[in-house]
């Protein structure tokens, strides 16, 4: 993975130590467990309707509820397009998700998981494809007052993050290992177009 992309998601560390105060606040009734948390960044679905395509060249155009219209060329990877027809509906949707837990020292690292399905032979188009990231960042200064808290990276790059609430450092030292989990998904389905 990429270093920039690395960077990229420390900025996710913001978040996890910002995340809802309840997370926080059980933890802070029982100061021997580890903060950990988690959140839906966002999911984002759009819906659109094929309008023009050519089977033999596999190029669409798609027309959202806005009246905007797309056109690509659909990659030989995906399979059963012959079973796209004018009309159809083609329904995306993108979600991203975070999850982080503190624990008892560690060290810095990244590594990457992906996974993909698609659609069996001779049913309509229809992929999900899912990247799980796991970075661990090294907590190298805390200050209460700010309050803030600086990470180290993977790459042995530093970037101190503010935080809502000092009552959120509770229970987390220097040293302390942040593992943070980022989740990128995206499903892509097609219907038939609705009977007139």
């Amino acid at each position: 993975m990429k270093a920039k992309q690395n960077w990229m998601i420390l900025v996710g560390v913001a978040g996890c130590l910002a995340l809802s105060a309840s997370a926080w606040s059980q933890t802070a009734s029982a100061p021997a467990a580890a903060p950990k948390g988690a959140a839906v960044l966002s999911t984002v679905q759009v819906t659109a309707t094929v309008t023009k395509i050519d089977h033999k060249t596999r190029a669409v155009t798609l027309k959202a509820a806005d009246g905007h219209e797309e056109s690509l060329v659909v990659d030989k990877a995906v399979q059963n397009l012959d079973q796209v027809k004018k009309g159809d509906v083609v329904t995306a949707t993108y979600t991203e998700a975070l999850a982080y837990e503190v624990r008892k020292s560690g060290k810095a690292g990244a590594d990457t998981i992906v996974a993909a399905a698609a659609a069996k032979p001779g049913a309509k188009p229809a992929a999900a494809v899912g990247q799980n990231t796991l970075v661990t960042v090294v907590i190298t200064a805390i200050d209460p007052k700010a309050p803030s808290v600086t990470v180290k990276g993977p790459q042995g790059n530093s970037q101190t993050f503010k935080v809502a609430s000092a009552d959120r450092l509770k229970g987390v030292k220097v040293g302390d290992a942040v593992d943070i989990s980022y989740t990128e998904a995206i499903a892509v389905t097609v219907e038939k177009a609705p009977t007139k």
